[in-house]
């Protein structure tokens, strides 16, 4: 399976440009105050995507159930990486008087 991935093209496409998207959509997904579980839906259809691309560009092969579900869990990683960053922004902006920031992914209630 990762003998017919290209690392440069791996990067480009779905680090990269994919990764991009995953974070927006991370975000996106907690400023609507949306359930981080609807991250892995939406992201299995953007590495769905982005599998496509692969395939069509780079002449992957479709069938590559391995290199789809590497793209998933990378893309997913990336999409509730951004929505917990995003929910903690949001708390202590919207709540000041309830919570303080205790680091990028975290807050606490305050004392």
């Amino acid at each position: 399976m990762l003998a017919e991935i290209n690392f440069w093209e791996f990067v480009g496409i779905t680090g990269i440009l994919f990764g991009g998207c995953a974070f927006m959509m991370g975000q996106a997904i907690a400023d609507t105050w949306r359930p981080a579980w609807q991250n892995v839906t939406y992201g299995l259809l953007l590495a769905l995507g982005n599998h496509f691309i692969d395939c069509a560009l780079f002449g992957g092969d479709w069938l590559s159930v391995g290199h789809y579900l590497l793209d998933a869990v990378i893309i997913i990683a990336i999409a509730l990486l951004a929505h917990r960053i995003t929910l903690a922004r949001k708390m202590v902006q919207q709540y000041p008087w309830l919570y303080e920031r205790t680091g990028l992914l975290s807050w606490r209630a305050r004392a």
